[in-house]
């Protein structure tokens, strides 16, 4: 009688070949329905395939919702709507803007009146906006010195800020080409650093700190 070949007598791999041991005792990983390793389909297709128990999808792509009342509203009025008027309508916000600051003239306030600053009202301290109406108020009255002593971050960016939309309100109702002004996400985050940098400052209650508090 002989006896069943044991571990001794299996044949051996050749020195040098890489030996893959198959998953849960089916040959080649593969599992008892014929599915790949992991129990994904044929040959291990990742989910999202078209093996047997995974959703699809659809031939023409997922529906896009409906919109709602008001959203098809203001598109409707979006597409008729000439060229020229949503340009206009940010200028007369501007416009608003600066006739309410010429209209309240902010730098003769009483001295007793309340703080309109949510932030300066409750806890005496400057918000990073305070000063920004009387710097305005100034600028219309050319008087960038004192502009800039309300608020000198607010001056130093109304140039650009200023390119900018003239640039993009040109580009939108008349076509023009302006040079585009590239801000790179370093720079933004660099005058956010000093906006806040800024901000703290003028709250310090030591020169020459002292000068900037509005």
């Amino acid at each position: 009688m002989t006896s069943a070949p044991g571990p001794v007598d299996q044949p051996q791999p050749a020195p040098g070949a890489v030996h893959t041991a198959p998953a849960d005792g089916f040959p080649g990983g593969a599992g008892p329905d014929g599915s790949g390793p992991g129990g994904f389909g044929s040959g291990g297709s990742a989910p999202g395939g078209s093996a047997e128990g995974w959703p699809t999808t659809p031939p023409g792509g997922y529906a896009a919702p409906e919109p709602d009342r008001l959203t098809r509203f203001v598109l409707r009025l979006y597409e008729r709507s000439p060229r020229w008027a949503v340009p206009l309508a940010a200028v007369g916000c501007v416009a608003v803007g600066m006739s309410y600051a010429l209209l309240s003239n902010p730098t003769h306030a009483d001295p007793d009146a309340a703080p309109t600053c949510l932030l300066k009202l409750t806890t005496g301290l400057d918000c990073p906006g305070c000063g920004g109406t009387r710097a305005l108020w100034y600028v219309l009255h050319g008087d960038l010195p004192a502009a800039a002593r309300h608020h000198f971050v607010f001056i130093f960016a109304l140039p650009f800020l200023a390119y900018l939309f003239v640039a993009w309100a040109g580009s939108q109702a008349f076509g023009w080409r302006l040079p585009e002004l590239r801000i790179s996400s370093k720079v933004i985050g660099g005058f956010l650093a000093a906006w806040l940098a800024f901000s703290v400052l003028r709250n310090l209650p030591w020169a020459p700190f002292t000068s900037l508090y509005v």
